[in-house]
């Protein structure tokens, strides 16, 4: 069977997150670099064509692709002025109910707010920062509204679909993408559980 381009592309991808090869060093510099900048950066194409295209993406007019920096770890919590027992402090072991992911998506939708989110991709990490490209498609767009593939996300009920955990990581963090045997129903919804 004859290998597409992009399937070649994927498995060099699968080598720089495995450490593998001598692409590790070129993800170190891109890295370094990417540290400099600022927190929300357009880009002109996607770091990872293959993943982009498969989430959605394509080299048109109406879509952008957005660089996301997101810090990692649990949330950091003021720590309370008046007297508590330890316990009741909330300072140390807060984690958010969603993923760092559906996170950087947020904030990009915040960054361009005449777009809506498609989906989103992981690119790299070091010790201290994440970094996901996020896919923005522009709904007013003659091109998006002609295409009837993408032109769904026009509809009224796409609006705000990154706040309403409609995205690929906001199902997971939702935990809507359970598959198997012993994955727990959490369905229809885990309002129940803040109640």
């Amino acid at each position: 069977m004859v290998k597409s381009m992009y399937s070649y592309l994927s498995e060099s991808w699968r080598q720089v997150v495995g450490k593998e090869g001598n692409l590790k060093e070129f993800l170190r510099e891109r890295l370094t670099l990417w540290r400099r900048q600022p927190v929300i950066v357009r880009v002109e194409r996607p770091t990872r064509p293959d993943r982009a295209r498969r989430l959605g993406y394509r080299a048109k007019q109406g879509f952008v692709v957005v660089r996301v920096r997101i810090r990692k770890g649990g949330l950091r919590k003021a720590r309370p002025r008046s007297g508590r027992k330890p316990k009741g402090l909330g300072v140390a072991k807060k984690t958010p109910g969603k993923n760092l992911q559906w996170i950087a998506e947020e904030r990009a939708a915040r960054k361009y707010p005449n777009m809506e989110v498609l989906n989103s991709y992981y690119v790299g990490e070091d010790g201290r920062w994440k970094w996901f490209e996020v896919i923005l498609v522009d709904p007013h767009h003659p091109v998006i509204k002609s295409d009837p593939k993408i032109n769904w996300i026009c509809g009224r009920a796409h609006r705000g679909r990154v706040f309403r955990g409609l995205t690929g990581s906001g199902k997971r963090a939702r935990a809507l993408r359970n598959k198997g045997k012993g994955a727990e129903k959490v369905r229809p919804s885990r309002e129940k559980y803040y109640e």
